[in-house]
């Protein structure tokens, strides 16, 4: 077998032909595909043109908090890892995870409960006018809703995208139901923090685009 050597660049928009290709009309507007289209091209699933789901306003408000600088707070290092850290340098975006805090874990201890559950109680009182970003943790997703539910004040975004065979898909659901902000999710078991990393990479490339003009 042969093949052509290419650029990084020469790769990416070869891919998204692809995907164009594979997708055919799927009746997303422009904003919308640039997200669902990155989320195809980590993870190699079209499954998600089926699945994804996004608030009306979701695209909108993730760049639009972007570009006012808001902190974006994630339930991974993994999720944290992906973010181009580059993009949202020049967007002056703090980008963070609570998960490894020392607190964190005696606390979850000390209750019985998951690390995720008390990393997301600290982390959305840092995100007001910010970005929520689950890539693994359902119950990340779960508390973060109970939270909303009873009055706390909302972020800009919520990306709820845990991964997974508990809770998963029944947080997601949760999730497309409640109309405390907007959201991006996809239906189902799929998700993982390298298509949340796109996601958010997907909208920093956007908030940049836009900064640009």
């Amino acid at each position: 077998m042969t093949w052509q050597p290419r650029t990084p660049q020469e790769i990416e928009a070869e891919s998204f032909r692809r995907i164009e290709a594979a997708a055919g009309a799927h009746g997303f507007p422009p904003t919308v595909w640039a997200v669902v289209r990155r989320m195809i091209h980590t993870s190699g699933d079209l499954d998600y043109l089926k699945t994804v789901r996004f608030h009306p306003q979701a695209v909108a408000a993730g760049v639009a908090a972007l570009r006012r600088r808001g902190a974006v707070g994630t339930d991974t290092r993994m999720l944290l890892a992906g973010i181009s850290t580059g993009r949202l340098k020049q967007l002056g975006v703090e980008a963070f995870c609570l998960m490894d805090d020392p607190e964190v874990g005696r606390e979850a201890a000390r209750r019985r409960v998951t690390r995720a559950t008390v990393a997301m109680e600290r982390t959305l009182p840092r995100l007001a006018g910010g970005i929520v970003a689950i890539g693994n943790a359902p119950t990340a997703l779960l508390r973060l809703l109970e939270m909303l539910a009873a009055g706390a004040p909302p972020p800009a975004l919520v990306l709820g995208l845990p991964v997974g065979w508990v809770n998963a898909a029944e947080s997601k659901e949760a999730l497309n139901r409640q109309d405390f902000c907007p959201y991006i999710t996809a239906l189902g078991p799929k998700g993982g923090s390298p298509v949340a990393a796109a996601v958010i990479n997907a909208l920093a490339i956007m908030a940049l685009e836009e900064t640009a003009l």
